[in-house]
């Protein structure tokens, strides 16, 4: 491609199931998550700046990515961005992607990744902290791999929680709004908020069930309490991104090098125990290696190939 040529912005269309069978390929393929780029912040005057970059042999991608905290103020997206992806021998660029539109639908692929391997196999109730896009997105990945029956949303602002519930009843779903004691009577719980205090209390969470958090990416913000991080059995995309990265974890005295726990791909391939006594917590900060993984897949489907 030149510099006169026109760079195609290819829309992000991709099945949830389709991006959790393709997050899967990934690992199974051999990728090392641990060894993947470290995702670059920059503070700028409106939030966050964030570099995302990401290498196999085949291509190369790069997302920027906008945090802008004062945005649903304005009725605007919190998150933007756009994903670049290149072609790996020649570096020549091959298409953009909306940036947001992709971690919407590669973070849920990735929760489900996990869910499937840690939740009971008929886990029927979800307690769904958030409304927004990872809301819903998880809503949707996570009917792909369990066979959900209920809901209950739990959320500050209640209008934007019915409309969520109302969604889901239209997949066949019980869905209402709860408040945070809800825990105490799920199979499956998932923290998608912009949340920097824990959400609810982790001794509640039944012996079964699986939490998800992926609302925060920061060292010095949390969606759990330490208590349900002692209970559980920890799992996290990357032990060297969660060291860094994941404070749900570190505000709650975890080591990655102590404390281990078991990582993705290890997970996906059985390499990690998955123990029925405790509650199994999976925390997700969301990494480069997703976004690749998943905006290759689109660009391949795009092209026919």
């Amino acid at each position: 491609m030149t510099a006169t040529d026109q760079l195609p912005t290819i829309p992000v269309e991709l099945a949830p199931v389709q991006a959790i069978a393709t997050i899967e390929r990934t690992l199974l393929g051999g990728l090392d998550p641990e060894g993947a780029p470290p995702r670059s912040s920059v503070a700028v005057p409106a939030g966050e700046l964030l570099l995302m970059p990401a290498a196999v042999s085949s291509h190369v991608g790069v997302k920027i990515a906008g945090v802008a905290v004062g945005n649903p103020a304005r009725g605007l997206p919190r998150i933007t961005g756009s994903y670049l992806l290149l072609d790996g021998p020649t570096l020549r660029p091959l298409a953009l992607f909306d940036g947001a539109a992709l971690t919407t639908l590669r973070t849920p692929a990735v929760s489900a990744v996990a869910v499937r391997r840690l939740a009971l196999a008929d886990a029927a109730h979800l307690v769904l902290f958030g409304t927004g896009p990872q809301a819903y997105g998880h809503l949707a990945a996570l009917l792909a791999v369990r066979p959900l029956k209920r809901l209950t949303v739990v959320a500050r602002r209640v209008e934007a929680a019915r409309e969520l519930a109302e969604h889901a009843r239209a997949f066949g779903l019980a869905a209402t709004v709860g408040t945070s004691d809800a825990v105490a009577d799920a199979d499956i719980v998932v923290c998608a908020t912009t949340a920097r205090e824990p959400l609810f209390d982790g001794t509640l969470v039944p012996a079964h069930a699986v939490v998800v958090a992926v609302g925060s990416h920061e060292p010095t913000a949390r969606e759990v309490d330490t208590a349900l991080v002692r209970r559980a059995a920890v799992y996290v995309e990357a032990r060297s991104a969660a060291g860094k990265e994941a404070g749900d974890l570190l505000l709650a005295g975890w080591d990655a090098s102590r404390d281990a726990g078991v990582n993705l791909a290890e997970l996906v391939r059985g390499e990690g125990a998955v123990p029925e006594d405790r509650p199994r917590f999976f925390k997700s900060v969301g990494m480069s290696w997703e976004d690749l993984a998943v905006a290759v897949e689109i660009h391949r489907r795009h092209e026919g190939n």
